[in-house]
């Protein structure tokens, strides 16, 4: 799996398919996740990050986007087993794939290198 938000939000399957995520919603909390680099994002956070002014079932449609979002990543697991990938974890959910996974920690990490060693500046275009 491989997530690119830099750009359009989207991920693609390991054989470089890709998956629906859904709506703009459901790409909305799967950007806010990427961000907050594999920390919980508390539920009321993510509330207060989709809408200025949070609708009266506000959790119950997190719930649902965040739910779509489990069955489009890890499309071939089975019922009631837990998600790896996008899970609960204490009042809201956290994101679990490993940096280079996800196009801007690519990035980020290739920037790091840069700064380092010259010589890794071209590695800023391919993580780009």
């Amino acid at each position: 799996m491989r997530i690119d938000v830099l750009g359009a939000v989207r991920a693609l399957r390991d054989d470089g398919s890709p998956v629906d995520l859904g709506g703009p919603r459901h790409r909305e909390v799967l950007a806010r996740l990427v961000a907050a680099e594999g920390r919980m994002v508390t539920t009321d956070t993510l509330v207060d990050d989709l809408w200025t002014d949070p609708p009266a079932r506000a959790v119950g449609a997190l719930r649902t986007f965040v739910a779509a979002l489990r069955r489009a990543l890890e499309p071939g697991r089975p019922p009631r087993t837990p998600p790896r990938l996008l899970v609960t974890e204490g009042p809201g959910y956290a994101l679990r794939l490993p940096r280079e996974d996800v196009d801007v920690h690519r990035f980020q990490d290739a920037l790091v290198r840069a700064r380092r060693d010259p010589g890794a500046v071209p590695d800023l275009d391919a993580a780009l």
